[in-house]
């Protein structure tokens, strides 16, 4: 090949390459969508952390959204106040102060207070585990099945098996509700921090069945419901249910329980 041929391809391909780069840098300008500079201040001042827990596709699918009005200013459970006070600074508006919230584990059927009605070999997974018999080896087909699912989908290690129960961290936990989603069982329900007074049990049996079940699960007995001078506790469907609005915390409820359920 001689060497005007080779000049004559290089002057094609660098010609070729610099009218695709100025097409592509006119292009960029031409169709490039701004940004409100307020929506790239408050992701600096979000976590950073992309759980999803304010509904959105990670941060800055919520500052966009914060920027549009269709989300509060108090939409980020994981960086809570101080991080809310700082986006309502950029947005102009008062944050709320946004309750605090944690997750709970409707359940307090440890090894020592629930049996199982067979061995389970399969793979130690939830989702898995509630598809077998019974929805799952223990006899409390609403109890938790302590392979771990709702441990592995938290990304702030706040919840742990201890038992052979799911239990949380009330102080690592960010309320992104991962946990929640992954729990097959329905069992996880995000409940205000200061909430002193909660149901560990979700069985919708009757009493006897829940007796023969677990040593602690809810008879629906409704003593509870009864001695509360709110009320605050109704046990609907045989399980007994607080409202955090009404529950002042005074513990009567805790007291009368003949199971000791409401911790």
């Amino acid at each position: 090949m001689s060497i005007t041929a080779i000049l004559i391809a290089a002057l094609v391909v660098g010609g070729t390459g610099l009218f695709i780069g100025i097409f592509l840098g006119v292009a960029g300008k031409k169709l490039a969508v701004e940004v409100d500079p307020r929506e790239e201040a408050i992701n600096d001042v979000l976590p950073g952390n992309n759980c999803g827990g304010c509904g959105y596709a990670g941060c800055s699918g919520l500052a966009s959204a914060i920027v549009k009005g269709e989300a509060p200013v108090n939409g980020c459970p994981v960086g809570g106040a101080p991080v809310a006070a700082k986006v309502g600074e950029i947005m102009g508006q008062s944050a709320d102060d946004a309750v605090k919230m944690v997750a709970f584990v409707k359940c307090a059927g440890t090894c020592e207070k629930t049996t199982k009605t067979y061995e389970y070999f399969g793979i130690e997974d939830c989702t898995m585990a509630s598809m077998m018999q019974n929805a799952g080896p223990k006899s409390c087909s609403f109890g938790c099945l302590g392979f771990g699912s709702c441990v592995k989908a938290c990304p702030f290690d706040a919840i742990h098996i201890v038992d052979g129960i799911a239990l949380v961290d009330k102080e690592a936990c960010k309320a992104c509700g991962k946990c929640v989603a992954a729990c097959p069982k329905k069992l996880i329900e995000l409940v205000p921090y200061d909430q002193k007074h909660l149901v560990q049990c979700s069985s919708n049996e009757k009493g006897k069945d829940v007796i023969s079940a677990c040593k602690v699960g809810c008879i629906g007995c409704k003593m509870c419901e009864k001695v509360c001078e709110f009320d605050a506790v109704k046990v609907l469907d045989n399980i007994a249910h607080i409202d955090p609005d009404k529950c002042t915390n005074c513990g009567k409820c805790a007291e009368k329980c003949p199971r000791k359920i409401i911790q």
